[in-house]
């Protein structure tokens, strides 16, 4: 029987199948990437853990920016248009991308959703990823920075727990930071020394949307990726 059906060669050629899905998946990201650049647009993926306060960021920087930039957005999710809801809410085109099950966006759901919103007509155009601190970090979609948003409720050590996270990052916001007096076991230069032990080339801004701590230092950096 063996002989017959072959179970019997144990000869085994290993195939290697994230290489590939991250082969095909780099492969859209470039494409992706010359479609932005080309449009003069900065893409910035936004990533988190749920809760964060990526959606909340966003809507700050609407605020703040008004109308010097225009901006755009698609946002992941593995369910509801909730956040897409709160950012046209607050001036921004978007549209969103529910994923059922899956806990990451890749490059080709990207550029399929670009269809459906006017990215082209915008100055920066932000990817908020699905909110998770492992699966975002290993997709490229073709951006041309990666902002991480990190609580201050989410404790210190989440730099060293989830370090594939932030060493992709070029910007860690730290968010909620008007909750940290509420925080006595939190040190927020623990948390800092943390991102920096991680990704010593990350930037760090403390930031707070509810009361706009933060938000001029980070509109001036996403300023800076304009050239």
């Amino acid at each position: 029987m063996c002989e017959e059906c072959g179970c019997g060669d144990h000869r085994i050629v290993s195939l290697d199948v994230q290489a590939k899905l991250l082969g095909s998946n780099d492969a859209q990201a470039r494409h992706n990437r010359e479609h932005f650049s080309e449009a003069g647009v900065v893409a910035i993926n936004l990533m988190g853990s749920p809760g964060a306060g990526k959606t909340a960021v966003l809507e700050a920087t609407a605020a703040a920016i008004g109308n010097r930039y225009a901006l755009g957005a698609v946002s992941g999710d593995l369910a509801t248009d909730n956040d897409g809801e709160r950012l046209r809410k607050a001036g921004i085109p978007s549209t969103t991308i529910t994923t059922g099950s899956a806990c990451h966006l890749d490059a080709r759901l990207v550029h399929d959703e670009l269809h459906n919103v006017p990215w082209r007509e915008t100055d920066f155009f932000f990817i908020e990823n699905v909110g998770n601190l492992v699966c975002p970090a290993i997709y490229d979609l073709g951006q041309n920075a990666n902002v991480v948003v990190l609580s201050v409720t989410e404790g210190e050590d989440k730099p060293l727990k989830y370090p594939v996270m932030f060493r992709v990052a070029d910007l860690v916001l730290i968010t909620k930071m008007d909750l940290l007096e509420h925080l006595p076991q939190m040190s927020i230069e623990t948390l800092e020394e943390n991102v920096r032990r991680t990704m010593p080339g990350a930037k760090t801004i403390r930031m707070a949307a509810a009361t706009g701590l933060g938000v001029r230092e980070w509109v001036e950096w996403l300023e800076a990726r304009r050239g």
